[in-house]
């Protein structure tokens, strides 16, 4: 048993058959009024599967749990491993020499580089029916920053795919898809 464990979070996501999208879902919905504070501390963690506290975390940190509840992925681990073997490919924003375990996956910047290499990119889009429940969009808040976004299996009432996220009030379902300006789109197929 210990053995097919390992085997699933050490499989790039490509790997896998097609992501149980309503799973996923579930598990970042599961996190509103769980995660209730937007904390971006530097925490030194236990690796793999390490974790911050649950009521506390950043947008990052929804997909992390959400990926490693439905789909047994942990991307600490494979953010690392990856960040390992292709350290050069991977953002120099930080001044970091090497890979930190306890970092690196909880980035935004580090998880668009992940997932363009191990998921399906997709085409950025204006029009809101491009976009699957399940898909893992990424954007630019005012500043310059950078933010990801789960999108819901629910609508607004104008149709707009709803995102589940964390933009600095804990874990949210909020109409925010096309509020910010869009840097990535990527789906787990």
């Amino acid at each position: 048993m210990a053995l097919v464990i390992v085997f699933l979070q050490s499989a790039p996501v490509d790997a896998l058959p097609p992501a149980s999208t309503s799973a996923l879902i579930a598990a970042a919905r599961g996190q509103i009024g769980v995660t209730t504070v937007y904390d971006p501390a530097y925490v030194r963690l236990a690796y793999p599967g390490g974790d911050v506290a649950p009521k506390r975390g950043v947008c990052t940190d929804v997909i992390i749990r959400a990926m490693r509840q439905a789909l047994a992925l942990d991307l600490q681990h494979l953010v690392h491993s990856d960040m390992r073997r292709h350290f050069n490919l991977y953002p120099k924003k930080w001044g970091l020499k090497k890979p930190d375990r306890n970092i690196d996956h909880r980035r935004v910047p580090n998880l668009q580089k992940y997932f363009s290499r191990h998921a399906q990119q997709l085409k950025i889009a204006s029009d809101t029916g491009a976009f699957a429940p399940g898909d893992i969009v990424t954007c630019t808040l005012p500043g310059n920053l950078p933010h990801i976004m789960l999108v819901s299996d629910k609508k607004s009432p104008a149709g707009t795919p709803l995102v589940i996220h964390n933009i600095g009030q804990g874990t949210r379902e909020e109409d925010c898809l096309m509020m910010f300006p869009l840097t990535g789109h990527y789906r787990l197929r």
